[in-house]
């Protein structure tokens, strides 16, 4: 990343776009052409997906099994769609078959869900739901948490639409949205009746940037060019590493901390089966305090996050993520709770 800036239109820096959008095909298991990095958080890499595939009147199926499926109820309905709440008690899945019926009774044109809920560190079982729901809809998956870390597999589980982050299990600073597109999805983007709700996201204008047509570019906006490097070398060592012994080794640390953590009076969130190696969520013990995560900060220079919604002030959420996901780390940790509690 502190390699010197190019133009964002110079014909390296266009190379390293290809060679970026060829790994991410990669990385998604996908021969998606539409596939690139959005100049946004993993945030904007939800805005996009939603916006692009609403229409203002389209019904949508969402599952919520946490905040982050119901942020994706909130990004739906602005961009004007009539959403049906499919809901799951916070830990665990959103039932497949619940979904598929919200689907027909509803005549849902969208589906969208959650793989990895990092509000809980629960797995969403996005595998099933294709074959649950038919063939017509559009299924759009949030992979921000997943993808680098546990399998996600876009062709093979028929997913339309998906999004990730780079801060996650890609170990990349934070602010691009790996996002691809499925020739589906590109038709619905083609015969939507409606502009896209957002300039900046819409997909057929940054399918204009991003895609080599006869070696021309049309401007759309300038990317973050070290953002882009940064993700450009990440995917790099993902692939290097490959994916079958990545996800691997984030199975391994993930069940090194749960047991561990399980000895010292820890309650997982995430039911049995379903749960995340790369995000573990866990009620504290009881007598213990919210506080102890500032101890962890200034004494240890460890990290760790606090619970989201319901679980805020009584829940942990720790990150065992790309690079980070090792034994040691969790071991560190571990060390340290035992000095402090």
């Amino acid at each position: 990343m502190g390699k010197p800036v190019l133009g964002h239109l110079d014909p390296e820096f266009i190379s390293i776009m290809d060679e970026t959008s060829a790994a991410l095909r990669e990385v998604f298991q996908t021969t998606n052409q539409l596939t690139f990095p959005v100049s946004g958080t993993g945030s904007a890499g939800a805005e996009a997906a939603l916006v692009n595939m609403i229409d203002p009147g389209d019904r949508i199926v969402v599952g919520v099994a946490g905040v982050f499926g119901a942020r994706l109820v909130e990004m739906a309905r602005r961009a004007g769609g009539i959403v049906t709440e499919v809901t799951a008690p916070w830990g665990m899945p959103v039932p497949t078959e619940k979904v598929a019926e919200a689907v027909r009774r509803r005549g849902a044109k969208i589906v969208a869900i959650v793989h990895a809920e990092t509000s809980t560190g629960m797995r969403q079982p996005v595998d099933e739901i294709r074959r649950a729901i038919g063939d017509d809809p559009i299924l759009i998956v949030d992979a921000v948490t997943s993808l680098g870390g546990i399998e996600v597999d876009v062709d093979s589980w028929g997913i339309d639409v998906c999004f990730s982050g780079t801060q996650k299990c890609l170990s990349v600073p934070p602010g691009l949205a790996p996002i691809t597109f499925s020739p589906r999805a590109e038709w619905k983007l083609e015969t939507r009746a409606t502009p896209v709700q957002s300039w900046y996201f819409d997909a057929r204008l940054l399918r204009s940037y991003w895609e080599d047509v006869e070696h021309r570019r049309a401007y759309h906006h300038t990317a973050p060019i070290s953002m882009v490097y940064g993700l450009h070398e990440g995917l790099r060592l993902v692939l290097q590493e490959g994916l079958d012994a990545r996800w691997a080794r984030h199975h391994d640390a993930g069940r090194f901390l749960r047991n561990a953590l399980l000895e010292r009076d820890f309650e997982l969130i995430a039911a049995d089966g379903y749960r995340l190696p790369q995000l573990t969520a866990v009620r504290l013990p009881k007598g213990s305090d919210d506080s102890l995560r500032g101890d962890l900060l200034r004494e240890f220079d460890i990290e760790v996050g606090g619970g989201l919604g319901e679980f805020a002030g009584v829940a942990w959420r720790i990150g065992l993520m790309g690079l980070g996901a090792r034994r040691q780390h969790a071991l560190r940790l571990i060390q340290a709770l035992d000095a402090l509690m």
